[in-house]
């Protein structure tokens, strides 16, 4: 079990990372200048390789928690709320990357009216989110 566990961190805050990087490469995507070409598509090609990457990251994460949870039992019976809050967060964490290639393909395709400061703000939701997951697990709270 602790292998893997050791294993679901690591993914998680590799999933973390990529989802902290992809917005950053968002806000540069909503403030390239107009006719900067070779700019934007740099900046694409780089978004779109990233959230590829993160995805990967993203799969073995939840598979992994999903093992500790049902088949080794974490977070099972009664007292432990904290899980299905943890597993709110997990679902919002999911929502916030499937919405991030929402966003890519609107940025590629020129139909994204957000601009840089929409995507600096969105950039913060991933590290509440973490900051929640972490609490959850951590402190059990209820």
């Amino acid at each position: 079990m602790l292998w893997i566990k050791a294993f679901h961190i690591v993914f998680v805050a590799s999933w973390f990372a990529g989802l902290f990087y992809l917005p950053r490469i968002f806000v540069n995507l909503a403030m390239v200048a107009p006719g900067s070409v070779a700019e934007r598509d740099r900046l694409l090609l780089m978004a779109r390789k990233l959230f590829r990457f993160t995805t990967l990251l993203a799969v073995p994460a939840v598979v992994l928690g999903g093992t500790l949870w049902l088949h080794f039992g974490i977070g099972l019976g009664p007292g432990n709320g904290w899980m299905h809050a943890k597993l709110g967060v997990v679902i919002l964490v999911l929502a916030y990357h499937g919405f991030c290639a929402v966003l890519l393909r609107q940025l590629a395709t020129g139909r994204c009216a957000r601009g840089h400061v929409w995507f600096r703000w969105f950039n913060e939701i991933p590290v509440l989110l973490l900051v929640a997951a972490v609490v959850l697990v951590v402190v059990k709270p209820f």
